[in-house]
């Protein structure tokens, strides 16, 4: 498997780590103080969490991101990389640590190469202080029954698109078709599309189906939707792809939607086209994931769009450089898609719009 780093995907890598360097410094903050007695202070006060040991799949731009946030919030890091991107890994980790004045020393971030190395590390409970694993649900899941240290990891990304009666169906299309097909392997690319009863059949929601298909994403309906539009029936609802294809399904109102997603979903991303606001209102305060989007595509749902600079993102938790706090988000758009470019499979991403408001 051959990985190639387009210099514009260095170019964005870079201008993350700037941004982050910029950033106010997020150690030593004092978010919390509280008089308990006469002349007795206590304050909550921001911290590192320590030594940090990171699996993650074979993707040397998040060596990056993950390494330029460590350096930012001041955790010593122990990264090991997918074999298929060993070499890229090394070289970065080379800059990366090369660049790190000697005050602090580059051991600050230690690579390690070969995954035999992995089970002695997840018995360094006296060491390490945090795992979090990217990648499969068996990957995760071998890991957190191997350790006695807190593991932080969540390997789905199931991500719906609802469609809600009231949507534009123009932007429907816009959102859908970015969700879906601007780079179908990320964890934040739409899995599922579910649409509302009184869609079926409309020339709308047709031409949205015709052009899923001409841009060659294969779909696949719950019961409802295999037999109204005859494609074969979905493996599971819950079900992530990370391909070109797609579940289908009708739902009967909003609440039947957010029931299903709450069901199926992994609480990662999702999304209402509607241009119902108390409609849009109900789906943002009810859907219990970590990024809640109206009028805007789940591709959305990356550090680099929310002003961050880079991501280490894990649904319910937000982990930038403010480690120790749990964070939900939503997303108020005018139909907004990612603004893209796709160099050899990496997702580079423009500034943000200027009428796109998040919500924290």
């Amino acid at each position: 498997m051959l990985i190639i780093i387009a210099i514009a995907v260095i170019s964005f890598l870079a201008n993350s780590i700037r941004v982050l360097a910029d950033m106010e410094d997020p150690i030593c903050r004092v978010l919390k103080r509280t008089e308990l007695a006469d002349g007795l202070i206590l304050e909550k006060t921001s911290c590192p969490l320590g030594v940090l040991l990171i699996v993650f799949e074979s993707r040397p731009d998040a060596l990056v991101q993950i390494a330029s946030l460590a350096v930012r919030s001041g955790n010593g890091l122990l990264l090991k990389g997918g074999k298929e991107a060993m070499r890229s890994n090394a070289i970065l980790h080379k800059v990366i640590t090369g660049a790190i004045p000697d005050v602090v020393g580059e051991k600050l971030i230690g690579l390690v190469t070969s995954r035999d190395e992995i089970p002695d590390l997840l018995k360094l409970d006296d060491v390490i202080d945090l795992v979090i694993p990217r990648g499969s649900n068996k990957l995760v899941t071998q890991i957190k029954e191997s350790t006695k240290i807190p593991v932080l990891g969540h390997a789905d990304g199931i991500c719906h698109v609802y469609i809600d009666k009231s949507a534009d169906m123009q932007m429907a299309k816009c959102i859908v078709l970015d969700a879906k097909t601007d780079y179908p392997a990320a964890c934040n690319a739409m899995e599922t599309l579910l649409v509302h009863k009184d869609l079926l059949k409309t020339e709308g929601l047709n031409d949205l189906l015709t052009e899923l298909k001409s841009e060659g994403v294969a779909l696949y309906g719950g019961s409802i939707a295999s037999l109204e539009y005859g494609i074969p029936e979905a493996p599971s609802f819950h079900h992530e792809y990370n391909s070109m294809a797609c579940t289908i399904e009708v739902v009967d109102d909003i609440h039947s939607a957010i029931d299903h997603i709450h069901q199926y979903g992994s609480a990662h991303t999702d999304c209402i086209v509607t241009e119902d606001l108390a409609a849009a209102e109900i789906f943002l305060h009810q859907v219990d994931s970590a990024a809640v989007f109206h009028n805007a595509s789940t591709r959305f749902c990356d550090g680099a769009r929310f002003g961050l600079g880079a991501e280490e993102v894990l649904p319910k938790v937000l982990n930038y450089c403010e480690v120790l706090e749990n964070y939900g988000g939503s997303a108020l758009g005018g139909g907004h898609s990612s603004v893209i470019d796709l160099k050899e499979g990496y997702n580079l991403i423009a500034g943000l719009d200027d009428d796109c408001v998040f919500l924290g």
